[in-house]
């Protein structure tokens, strides 16, 4: 682990700016700003059939308008997910060596029809001890180890997962790409990452990223799993019902300190006793090195 906390902020450029990511970037910019660390901006665009240059462009574009500036010595980036597929392929090929991943040749409808018969969902561990190597169609799964994994969680405090509800997770494909988990972890330790903050419907695959970490003998990062962005019913935001573009509130005219502010607002996940950094007594951000000149101070634990 690195000595300064380094954050990072992990978009896939396959369509407009989220106004939740927006708010993600500037909750770990905030917290780099604040601590001393490291905002990393990691584009994930290994879904070549999705991604456009131009989505990659529109993020980096939206976050300098929101004042994360890419000239800051607190900024790093941006790195693109694609280069690194050679150290995503080595870490699952580490992790089979390890007897901790394992080849598989079943098809979906084979394991659709086992499911079937047997009356549980989802891929039942069949070829976990028939030793088989890699090959056409095979795809490479992770052991999921017996007992529970526990995440805890600067937000939600500890969590516990039964890994007898995780079924043996795909690492690589059957062509040999790797899956967005692996190749998500891998980066996260090659970068240094310290501190994965993000939405809280995150969550759920969080009980495997952490079993990746530990298996390949890293220290998990600090987990902080913040709430949703909802719209005037309390439902999570929606592109067929509600207005989620970044590039759209621009267009209109709104002033990204207009923004900044609707970010922060009604921050209540700050209250939570088990957030445990310095900041949680008083947080006041006075962001310098914003175009906007502005200071948020949010009043905690009163």
């Amino acid at each position: 682990m690195s000595d300064s906390p380094r954050y990072r902020f992990a978009p896939s450029p396959t369509g407009f700016f989220h106004v939740g990511g927006a708010r993600t970037a500037l909750y770990n910019w905030a917290l780099a700003l604040r601590t001393g660390g490291t905002f990393v901006l990691r584009i994930e665009d290994t879904d070549e059939s999705r991604n456009s240059p131009e989505w990659t462009q529109g993020i980096i574009d939206a976050l300098s308008w929101l004042g994360i500036d890419s000239q800051s010595p607190r900024f790093e980036g941006p790195y693109f997910q694609s280069q690194n597929a050679e150290l995503h392929i080595a870490a699952a090929m580490k992790l089979h060596t390890m007897g901790k991943a394992y080849w598989c040749d079943l098809t979906a409808d084979q394991i659709q029809e086992r499911a079937k018969s047997s009356g549980k969902q989802g891929y039942d561990g069949y070829s976990r001890d028939r030793g088989l190597a890699g090959g056409p169609g095979h795809v490479l799964r992770f052991r999921v180890p017996e007992g529970a994994t526990i995440v805890s969680d600067l937000v939600r405090g500890e969590v516990e997962f039964a890994n007898e509800t995780i079924e043996d997770f795909v690492l690589l494909r059957s062509n040999g790409s790797p899956m967005f988990l692996l190749a998500n972890v891998v980066d996260d330790i090659e970068m240094r990452i310290t501190h994965v903050v993000r939405a809280e419907e995150h969550l759920p695959n969080t009980p495997k990223q952490q079993m990746l970490w530990e298996a390949l003998g890293v220290t998990p990062p600090i987990w902080a799993h913040v709430p949703v962005l909802v719209n005037e019913q309390r439902k999570k935001l929606s592109k067929r019902r509600d207005k989620v573009a970044l590039e759209q509130y621009r267009e209109e005219g709104i002033l990204p300190d207009a923004m900044i502010r609707k970010s922060f607002r009604g921050l209540q996940w700050w209250k939570s006793s088990v957030w445990k950094m310095s900041i949680i007594h008083q947080l006041s951000l006075t962001l310098k090195s914003w175009p906007h000149s502005m200071v948020i101070t949010f009043a905690l634990c009163r």
